[in-house]
């Protein structure tokens, strides 16, 4: 009878998993965007995409994040707790061993039952010691397959796990990108929003030498002190969003707030927008995208429940063995009288559980189709991210290059104001207020810089780059 259920064990119920095909574009609608802004330059690796911004500030930031972040430091304990626990299932397929001794000393009653019989036996001591000592063995046949599919279930899980690492990795670089962008781009308007607020300081003080010359009147010093205010109140948020961002930073880096900034306070902005390449369209983030690749792992690991649950349908049947000694008589231990083997032919069987089995069936099977249309649902969120920061990007990229324009325009006529000034043609409020004029427009390009950077930063993030994964490699255990 064991031959034949060892004959039985290997044989795998429940389904075979078979990742499921995800239809998907040949390339992104907003693609051939992209493919006109960046036809003249060559775009970063996305496993380090960072370094195409061309800042040794945001490297420096990025690498601490890397290495300090604590959000990453929990993904990685995570990952450690997956694998060991993967571990842990796959130990339940081979057989278990172990030793066992212990020596008892009792000083037994005469009034419990056994106490009562022996009590009146010749030579009887109620002082007794007992030993025992014995290596035994078990060994559970996994006849359905149940185990395997745990260990299975628990293996797609620990991956899972190492791809929700590389997201936390990838969210994370990105975010502190991010705020560093948002850092640079309040320092920039700042410096401007301060020039304005000098400017309109320079149009007050002439108002008022011209009012006490009789040149002006009250209305127009009331009107200069509303510019200047205007100019100041503008400057509050600002500030506001620098210190947070910094802190910010600070506390992706694992450091308390106030760490690092003095580093960028006085540091010079270096950065540009690098180009972004989108080769192999969405199909690639099928391969690229942590989420989806972990959405992906979780299907498998709930496919293999499923087998999990159909096992219990089978008798499960162990094998046991026991080599030991027992002896009531200290010196005897290990005589022969004291030997006991024992071996050991267990069977258990859920015959009449009145439909247990089933409801666990049918609630793996239920798990199975959430996490599919789970899978489903990542892969379309996931080419959606791309596309709304292909867009995005594009359009900043288009509404930097008009302000551009803007600024030489307001450059042009602040030189002609000038001129005009020195020749006696205008009036110096003319010249002010296009000094006005420029700096405001020099805000806006310095605001929609900065959102530039950042929508890259997102586009980079949508696509899955800051992670260093073969790509092979991932497609190989997604497709197992």
């Amino acid at each position: 009878m064991a031959a034949a259920l060892i004959g039985l064990a290997g044989c795998t119920v429940g389904p075979d998993y078979v990742r499921p095909d995800v239809k998907t574009h040949a390339n992104y609608t907003g693609q051939s965007l992209l493919q006109e802004r960046d036809a003249s330059r060559a775009p970063p690796a996305l496993d380090a995409w960072w370094q195409g911004f061309d800042d040794p500030e945001l490297s420096l930031i990025i690498g601490r994040v890397m290495t300090q972040n604590l959000d990453l430091a929990a993904a990685m304990a995570r990952v450690d707790q997956a694998r060991a626990a993967a571990r842990e299932a796959g130990a339940q397929l081979a057989p278990q061993g172990s030793l066992d001794a212990q020596v008892v000393q009792q000083r037994q009653s005469t009034k419990s039952p056994l106490g009562e019989i022996a009590s009146h036996a010749p030579g009887y001591q109620r002082t007794q010691t007992l030993e025992n000592i014995g290596v035994g063995a078990s060994w559970e046949l996994d006849i359905a397959g149940g185990l395997h599919r745990g260990a299975e279930a628990a293996d797609d899980e620990a991956q899972a796990a190492e791809a929700s690492q590389d997201g936390v990795r990838i969210s994370v670089a990105a975010e502190a990108a991010d705020s560093y962008f948002q850092v640079r781009g309040a320092q920039e308007r700042i410096r401007l929003a301060q020039q304005q607020v000098d400017t309109e300081q320079q149009l007050l003080d002439l108002v008022k030498v011209r009012l006490a010359g009789g040149l002006a009147t009250s209305r127009e010093v009331a009107q200069a002190q509303a510019l200047v205010l205007q100019a100041q109140v503008t400057l509050p948020p600002l500030r506001t969003t620098l210190q947070q961002q910094l802190n910010r930073l600070d506390v992706l880096m694992g450091a308390a707030p106030g760490t690092y900034a003095v580093e960028l306070k006085d540091s010079p902005q270096r950065f540009t927008v690098p180009a972004i390449a989108t080769d192999g369209g969405p199909d690639m983030l099928l391969r690229r995208r942590p989420d989806v690749i972990a959405a992906e792992r979780r299907l498998a690991a709930s496919n293999a429940r499923i087998g999990v649950a159909v096992a219990e349908y089978y008798p499960k049947v162990s094998l046991g063995g026991l080599l030991g000694f027992e002896s009531l008589q200290s010196g005897s231990l290990f005589s022969s009288q004291a030997f006991q083997p024992q071996a050991v032919l267990g069977l258990h069987w859920r015959l009449f559980d009145f439909g247990r089995v089933d409801a666990e069936v049918a609630q793996a099977k239920g798990a199975n189709a959430e996490a599919l249309a789970l899978y489903r649902q990542s892969m379309l969120r996931a080419t959606e991210d791309v596309e709304n920061a292909i867009v995005s990007l594009a359009e900043l990229e288009t509404q930097h290059r008009d302000l551009l324009q803007e600024v030489q325009a307001h450059q042009t006529a602040r030189d002609a104001a000038q001129d005009a000034y020195k020749g006696g043609a205008v009036s110096l409020i003319e010249v002010l207020d296009e000094d006005r004029q420029l700096l405001a427009s020099r805000d806006e390009l310095a605001r929609v810089h900065a959102d530039d950077a950042r929508a890259a930063v997102a586009t980079f993030r949508a696509l899955g780059g800051g992670w260093s994964g073969s790509g092979g490699e991932t497609t190989s255990v997604a497709a197992r």
